[in-house]
């Protein structure tokens, strides 16, 4: 939408139609699909604990372009971002410097892990679409103990 100056339901048939959005995007808008993933992410960091219940989910859905405007002249954009923490699960929408680590662009996705001794660790790439989607699921099914795999 920043980037093209387009409005939101243009961008989302877009992406409809290149295969990087569902035909029900609502789990991705709402942030429902990333605030699943942020669940499992804390599980693992503090060894359970978490539902999605726990987690405060806001999504993007309801963000007009003149915010992305205000937030550009200011050079700042707006991203969709899930935090796990200790305490806590949270994902929605947030400020970010325009050419700052988290103001990834089209189809990637960013992991930002801050430590007590590096400072700020980044892993980014692809995520969404067709071959990242399969190449996910068949490294899931890969880690599957060989009891599951052969029944």
């Amino acid at each position: 939408m920043a980037a093209e100056g387009l409005d939101y339901e243009h961008v989302l048939a877009e992406a409809q139609d290149l295969g990087v959005a569902e035909a029900d995007p609502t789990f991705d808008v709402d942030g429902t699909d990333a605030a699943l993933k942020f669940v499992i992410l804390a599980n693992v960091l503090n060894g359970g604990g978490f539902s999605l219940e726990d987690a405060t989910v806001e999504g993007i859905q309801d963000i007009p372009g003149s915010a992305l405007d205000l937030a550009a002249e200011d050079g700042r954009t707006i991203r969709l971002i899930g935090e796990a923490t200790r305490d806590s699960v949270r994902v929605g929408p947030r400020l970010v410097p325009e050419n700052g680590a988290l103001a990834v662009t089209g189809t990637r996705n960013i992991v930002q892990l801050e430590t007590r001794n590096a400072g700020s660790l980044h892993s980014s790439g692809r995520g969404a679409g067709g071959p990242e989607t399969a190449t996910a699921v068949l490294s899931d099914v890969g880690r599957l103990p060989s009891r599951y795999r052969s029944q």
